[in-house]
């Protein structure tokens, strides 16, 4: 299939969360949990046990047109407290997509930074661009602009449930 541009595409947020660095840490490494938090996956399982590099999880994602995707993850950097990443597959063995968390800490709050950078693999984002090539620049923006945005609601839905009353 052709790439239309989809390969190396990204986008990212970067926000300031009212969590301590390790509370945070907790948040985001806990993959179980992103069902509660995120407007599209809406389930996650580790399937090791350790959260270490090559570990790996599945997770379920649901778009607003009802469509389902059913993926399996493999981390590619765990640096606790600092960064957690992982590759994205589907039915290949070429990953279609690679999510990233960067935390700075600054005592009461860390700051957050996450990427997320499409390709090489196969997946929605290049299969849409392939059904309008004219607008395919456009159909790419549109949906790294829905991925920022559904950054910010997880990132701001983990805050609030992981904030302890003070």
């Amino acid at each position: 299939m052709k790439d239309y541009g989809v390969t190396g595409s990204t986008t990212g947020v970067e926000v300031m969360i009212k969590l301590p660095i390790q509370e945070l840490w907790s948040g985001i490494t806990a993959i179980e949990r992103y069902g509660e938090w995120s407007p599209e996956c809406y389930y996650g399982t580790w399937l090791d046990e350790r959260i270490e590099k090559g570990a790996r999880f599945e997770a379920g994602n649901r778009f607003k047109d009802g469509f389902e995707t059913h993926v399996t993850c493999t981390v590619t950097v765990a640096e606790a407290p600092y960064r957690f990443g992982w590759d994205v597959y589907g039915d290949d063995d070429v990953p279609f997509a690679h999510w990233e968390y960067e935390l700075e800490d600054h005592g009461a709050e860390t700051l957050v930074r996450q990427s997320f950078t499409h390709g090489p693999g196969n997946s929605g984002l290049r299969w849409g661009a392939a059904q309008d090539p004219d607008r395919a620049a456009e159909v790419i923006q549109r949906r790294l602009g829905q991925l920022a945005a559904n950054m910010r609601s997880t990132l701001t839905a983990m805050e609030s449930t992981l904030r302890k009353p003070r």
